[in-house]
């Protein structure tokens, strides 16, 4: 009974945690729309644009907040959504590099910057549902 009392109690703690996610999940948005609206691809401007590097540095900053709460599993999300779309895009440099090898870049630039807005909306959606991510 105290540990549902202690879960809740830490439920109501954690408004400002929940609107730093709210705002790194805007900033990640903001740099996978630029990508569509600008000559940049999806993926490059989530790795190389400045609001996914800031939304990356303020998951870094206040992990620490949220550590054993369901929103840690936002914090990861968001961590693993940006270093695995910047590993895609290195991969898809390494393809670009050979003759050989461009249509597999092309291909997996695309489709990592399909992943990125699924991972961006999927987790923004659920955040607003007040719901954890799954750790994959």
């Amino acid at each position: 009974m105290s540990n549902d009392i202690e879960v809740i109690a830490n439920n109501d703690n954690l408004d400002g945690a929940r609107a730093w996610a709210h705002v790194m999940y805007g900033l990640h948005a903001l740099s996978a729309v630029s990508g569509i609206l600008t000559s940049a691809t999806v993926v490059g401007a989530f790795v190389f644009g400045w609001p996914s590097i800031i939304a990356v540095i303020i998951n870094l900053v206040t992990q620490s907040q949220v550590r054993g709460t369901w929103l840690e599993s936002h914090w990861r999300w968001q961590w693993r959504s940006f270093w695995f779309a910047a590993l895609w895009l290195v991969v898809s440099g390494l393809l670009a590099i050979t003759l050989i090898g461009i249509p597999f870049a092309v291909l997996a630039i695309i489709s990592t910057g399909v992943w990125v807005l699924y991972r961006v909306l999927r987790g923004w959606l659920a955040l607003l549902d007040k719901r954890g991510m799954p750790l994959r």
